[in-house]
């Protein structure tokens, strides 16, 4: 069954719902969710997109990331994707919200007004290998230093996030 997506005005509003494939098609703004999972020396967990993911697939992202389902509160839809991402379970923490547009090389578009949560990593993982192809952790510090260096390795929203947000990211890091 396709994946129905909460479409909102720029003051995120709920203004109706539509299928993931043509909202990422025409580029509609919609309502998303960002995880960064944090362990106990403050690592941030990120991972390797599924290489046939719909777009990014094989760039490293945040720990997780989705959508809410119509009539699903975003942060129950975010602690649900970890668990079918992940197979993780924790409670997670609002962190902060960004807005962000970006145009894919296969026709595919995000424009995405997304609540970014923060949450304590679990000690044990179940990857879904259709949607993650590995982990890693690191530090604030070494992403950043490595995504400057190497932007192309991650996905859009993630520097997006370390060039727009660092302040909200290291409250949120240190919170976790």
């Amino acid at each position: 069954m396709p994946e129905t997506l909460i479409l909102v005005n720029t003051r995120n509003r709920a203004i109706g719902q539509a299928g993931k494939t043509n909202v990422h098609q025409e580029g509609l703004l919609h309502r998303a969710f960002s995880v960064f999972l944090v362990d106990a020396a403050g690592r941030i967990l990120l991972q390797q997109r599924a290489h046939t993911k719909y777009h990014s697939g094989g760039l490293w992202a945040n720990s997780c990331c989705g959508h809410p389902r119509p009539g699903e509160l975003t942060r129950s839809a975010a602690e649900r994707r970890l668990g079918e991402e992940l197979g993780a379970t924790t409670r997670l923490q609002f962190g902060f919200r960004a807005h962000y547009e970006a145009k894919f090389g296969n026709g595919l578009s995000e424009n995405e007004i997304v609540y970014v949560y923060f949450g304590r990593a679990p000690e044990r993982l179940e990857l879904n290998p259709e949607e993650v192809a590995s982990v890693t952790w690191s530090s604030f510090a070494e992403l950043k230093r490595d995504a400057v260096r190497n932007p192309d390795k991650y996905v859009f929203w993630l520097n997006h996030y370390l060039t727009q947000h660092e302040t909200e990211i290291t409250h949120g890091l240190a919170g976790s």
